[in-house]
Formats: structure tokens, sequence, C-alpha cells
């Protein structure tokens, strides 16, 4: 029996161990998705994954990098052509130009881009040895830079819209645990699936232990996702919250792991997206606000603006 125990444990907590689940306080995992844990130990560039790195920082940063590393380049074998000597370029002394470095700059410039105008040119063998180089790091670099555009514009990328709070109230003549969901994108998700995992403090053998539930769903998978999505976890008498006050369920400092996995229909791909809910993040004895709206041409659509909203007042109505 104690060992059915021990494996159940095991296998209840979702990877983070049980040292981390019993020693911190925090949340585990930030609303963003991301894991509230730090990793101390390896170098820098050992623990780096550039590419994916690379693939998951944001647009913007992402085009400053790659201009940064543009103009770096540029002035680096820029400087390389102005210690090779004055002599180095020749046809480099354009009035119109102020300075030698700006003539050798854009000549690094015509040179990591292939553009050639022919106006200055390399002499001897040391600013030839750096074109060889130049026009090498240009290929390279330029592919690189291709495929990762590429990687990024075709890496299918979910948008789940999660509500703010997470709410427990009356629900088909029981109480349920509930949470809103929609897809904050235009493209088409299907084979939607949710696991909901409750982590809490339960005091055993006269110590405080963390222990994960695997929270059963009235419905884990949708095959169609086109409006919104609201996971119910009925509250019955096999639920670790049956018999909850608000008051028991803070003092276990509970936390909610959502987890979602879906495809995506325009490249037939996986995506998961995942988020939580802290105690503080939970509502009690309130409904969702209806978000439907109805149009004249008899056409469904929803109010995403809403989706966070809910009714001081119960209406009993399935959500």
């Amino acid at each position: 029996m104690a060992s059915r125990q021990i494996n159940q444990d095991i296998n209840r907590d979702l990877g983070l161990g049980s040292r981390l689940a019993q020693d911190s306080r925090q949340r585990f995992l930030n609303r963003d998705g991301s894991f509230n844990v730090d990793r101390l130990g390896l170098p820098f560039f050992r623990s780096l994954n550039l590419y994916h790195w690379l693939l998951t920082i944001s647009w913007p940063s992402f085009f400053l990098l790659l201009t940064l590393g543009y103009l770096v380049a540029n002035l680096a074998f820029a400087s390389a052509y102005i210690l090779c000597g004055p002599e180095a370029l020749r046809g480099a002394n354009d009035p119109d130009i102020a300075g030698p470095f700006l003539n050798a700059f854009f000549f690094s410039v015509q040179t990591v881009a292939t553009i050639g105008y022919g106006s200055i040119r390399p002499v001897g063998v040391a600013a030839n040895l750096i074109v060889t180089i130049e026009a090498l790091v240009g290929l390279l670099g330029f592919a690189l830079a291709t495929g990762l555009l590429f990687a990024r514009f075709s890496r299918p990328n979910a948008k789940i819209l999660f509500s703010s709070n997470a709410i427990i109230s009356p629900y088909q003549g029981v109480t349920a645990l509930k949470i809103r969901i929609a897809n904050a994108r235009s493209s088409q998700l299907t084979n939607v699936s949710a696991n909901l995992t409750l982590s809490r403090l339960e005091t055993i053998e006269g110590r405080s232990k963390r222990r994960f539930y695997d929270l059963a769903l009235e419905r884990r998978m949708v095959i169609l996702f086109p409006l919104h999505w609201v996971i119910v976890h009925p509250i019955d008498e096999s639920s670790p919250l049956f018999g909850l006050t608000r008051e028991d369920f803070d003092a276990t400092d509970p936390e909610l792991l959502v987890l979602l996995n879906a495809i995506d229909e325009a490249t037939s791909q996986p995506v998961h997206v995942r988020s939580s809910y802290k105690y503080s993040e939970v509502l009690w004895n309130v409904n969702f606000a209806d978000i439907f709206l109805h149009s004249r041409q008899m056409r469904i659509g929803i109010d995403l603006r809403r989706l966070s909203d809910v009714d001081a007042q119960l209406h009993g109505r399935p959500e």
C-alpha cells in the first residue's frame, strides 16, 4: 500500500520534483506559461540554446539583433581594411564621402551584400584575403538569417486567452471549478485537449507536504474551437475540492495548473499552451458573463473583451 502511494505521488508531481514541491511557496507556473524555476551551476554559453532563443524572442528584438549584427560585422571589416593601409582600397578617395573609414565601411556593405559597384576594389594580398573572408561570412550570415526568418514564420504558435480568474460556483446541481479560454488568432485550432492539475499543501503525519491531483473534467477535448470553451471540473464526492470552503481552499496555498494541447489547422502541427491560477485568482459564487453576440444575419460571435467578465448573481444556467 505504501509503495502504491509513493508511485502515485511520483506520477502526480508533473516533473517538478518533491523538493521543489515541498519547499517552494511561489507559483510554479507563471500566467504567461513560463516556469518559475531558477537553474544555476552551468556556464552561460553551455546552458544557452541560441537557436531556441532566437526563435522565441519578440519580433522587434529579433530585427534589432539582426540590424546590430549587420552593422557590427561591417564596422569590423571596415576596420580591417583600414589596418591594411591607405592603399588597400583603390578608388576609395571619393570626395563625396568624408574620410577613408566611411569608404571602407560602404565597400564592406557592397562586398557582404554582393552588390559590387566597381568604384572601389581591393589591392594587395591582405585586402583580398579580407574580402574572401567577408564574402564567406556574408553568405553564411544571410543564409542563417533567412533560415531563422522562415523558421519563425512557419513555427506554429497558439495564442490562447485565459480568463483572468477561475471561478467556483453552482453548476448543474453541484459545484464546479470553471476556467474560460478562447482562441485569440484567426487561425483555427482542432482537437483541443485540456489537463487541469491542483497543487496544494496537506498535513501528512504531522508534516506539511505538497500534493498534486489530476482533476477530472466534464469534457477533456473539443474537436472544434471556433468560439470559447469553459473548462469545467465538477466538484463531486470524488473531487479533492469536495466540501471545502473558501477559507479551507485558501489555507492550502493551492495552484491550478492548466495545460492545453491542440493541432494548428494551417500547419497540421501540435501546439502547447499553459497557464496557472493561484488561490487569490479564484472567485467564488459568481458565473462567467454571457459573451455571445447575435447579429441580424443570425450569425453567432463572441466579444473577447468580456472573456473575464463575471456576473455577481447566479443564474444556474450551464456555461
